[in-house]
């Protein structure tokens, strides 16, 4: 066990350094500090020691000089068990530096601000900071390098456990969070600098790309038994994201488990209204608005009660008794909502091997999507687009009516999240056929149609959306056929007029967005 007996603090973030220190203080840690953490501490009556008075060498060039000394990086580096070591650092007058409490310079805060210049950026680019960090991982078998303001607290736990020490499995994990710190720090620093051209200008995307992401859970299984895998989450989660989930009960999740929950999630929060999806690999096979989230779930299960067997249900409002009562009659393998009531809890609880997952509602995305290929990665920027009746244009004689534009909403805002091609039938705000993930827009077609037929659902009167245009007039003609009285599509092809022509001659409303929705 190390006891500590000196300890460096510099710290950008001051949040909870206070009581830290005053613990520090109680086992009679004398305490090193820079600026303003030092200025901080004397106005608190903590016991501080100024590094320019610990060195004899005062700060300089504005600050950017002030650690970077041998009686701070000896006292960090030097190891209490080498002979030689200790006999330097007699020589030298180095005392030992037992801890180190640094965080870094907010360099992604600062970039954040959409007014920052290079220079603002440059300023705070941390040097002493993470020097002082790397040196005291690299030496954790004697220093104990604290990063993180949640860490305070255990530490302060076990020094006074073990007598104002600090075990080796302690100062092993600091150091593993340590050295991830300073490579999430430059790696942002890497992302922003690279990301400028020769003239300043900001490009999408940095010519080096540097993420850090921490494992969450091993998961079951992979897409497949024979296939491990794990799930990890960014450093920052967007608010809403998937990745914010508590899970309540039931089995482990699998890859596939978060996969589709992730496209129920997605689609189910851009709703306003109460709303319900069930996803089945990776695909929508229900989508439905209501009063209540029992209704909800009723006409989204409707859609395609077969498909639904064994999928991801996602509500966007709390689920309450009456609902939980309905989707524990099927197999469902994972359920997600914003929360669960206490009597939905009790009725879930029966059934212990559905995963029950709650999220914070929030309509926020990732910053940027990514999809591994070989030996590469692609990385987009997330499909955010939403348009409004404003933004139509009606193409054919016949206009929408009012109802006819609601359902032709819903439908545009379903086929966004059904892979490519995709073709949504909708009415009353549920969804009554969709094909997806064809290779020909009129399979995509004609398997809407029969998933609704099986369903017992009719088509006739239903909009569609298509998420990309029609090449040819066949699709116009096969939902048609099937019922359909309107259409919302991007529109773009090379036959449009004939494509115009075929909603024409059907009676059909047609509208084009002007925007396609592929989704791979």
């Amino acid at each position: 066990m190390a006891v500590i007996k000196r300890a460096l603090i510099s710290v950008s973030d001051k949040q909870g350094i206070l009581e830290f220190a005053k613990n520090l203080q109680s086992f009679g840690v004398e305490i090193l500090s820079t600026g303003g953490t030092a200025k901080l501490f004397r106005e608190n009556n903590i016991p501080v020691l100024e590094v320019s008075d610990y060195t004899g060498f005062p700060e300089m060039l504005d600050g950017r000089v002030k650690t970077l000394h041998p009686k701070v990086h000896g006292g960090i580096l030097g190891r209490r068990d080498l002979p030689e070591h200790v006999e330097a650092m007699q020589k030298a007058n180095i005392p030992n530096i037992d801890m180190v409490v640094v965080n870094l310079y907010p360099f992604r805060e600062t970039i954040a601000n959409p007014s920052c210049s290079l220079e603002d950026a440059i300023e705070n680019i941390d040097i002493g900071g993470p020097t002082m960090v790397r040196a005291a991982a690299k030496n954790y078998h004697h220093v104990a390098i604290v990063t993180d303001p949640k860490d305070y607290l255990v530490i302060a736990r076990e020094m006074t456990s073990s007598k104002g020490a600090i075990g080796a499995e302690t100062r092993m994990m600091l150091a593993k969070k340590a050295f991830s710190h300073t490579a999430e720090y430059d790696g942002a620093i890497s992302n922003y600098l690279t990301s400028l051209t020769a003239n300043g200008e900001k490009q999408e995307f940095p010519n080096k790309y540097s993420t850090q992401i921490t494992k969450v859970m091993d998961l079951r299984y992979g897409e497949n038994p024979h296939q491990k895998a794990a799930f990890y989450r960014d450093t920052s989660v967007p608010d809403g994201a998937l990745a914010s989930f508590t899970q309540l009960q039931g089995k482990e999740l699998s890859y596939n488990n978060i996969g589709d929950a992730d496209a129920a999630w997605e689609c189910v929060k851009t709703f306003d209204v109460p709303a319900c999806v069930i996803v089945k690999h990776a695909n929508p096979c229900g989508v439905a608005i209501g009063n209540t989230m029992l209704e909800t779930y009723q006409k989204a299960f409707s859609t395609d009660p077969t498909s639904a067997f064994g999928g991801i249900i996602a509500f966007n409002r709390e689920i309450d008794l009456t609902a939980a009562e309905a989707v524990i009659k099927q197999f469902v393998e994972v359920v997600i909502a914003p929360a669960v009531s206490a009597e939905a809890k009790e009725i879930f609880a029966a059934k212990t091997n559905i995963r029950i997952l709650t999220v914070p509602l929030g309509n926020k995305l990732n910053t940027l999507e990514y999809k591994r290929v070989g030996g590469g990665l692609l990385i987009q920027t997330p499909d955010d687009l939403n348009v409004t009746p404003a933004q139509f244009k009606i193409v054919t004689k016949k206009q929408p009516t009012p109802k006819q534009l609601d359902d032709l909403l819903f439908a545009w805002r379903v086929a966004k999240f059904v892979k490519s091609n995709a073709i949504v039938f909708c009415g009353n705000g549920m969804t009554l056929g969709i094909g997806a993930g064809q290779m020909s827009r009129v399979d995509s077609t004609k398997i809407a149609a029969i998933k609704a037929k099986s369903a017992n659902l009719s088509l006739q009167g239903a909009a569609v959306a298509s998420d990309a245009f029609f090449p040819f007039r066949d699709g116009v003609d096969v939902l048609a056929e099937a019922g359909a009285s309107c259409v919302i599509q991007p529109g773009g092809s090379v036959r449009d007029e004939e494509v115009i022509a075929a909603a024409d001659e059907h009676g059909l409303a047609m509208v084009l967005t002007g925007f396609r929705h592929f989704r791979h």
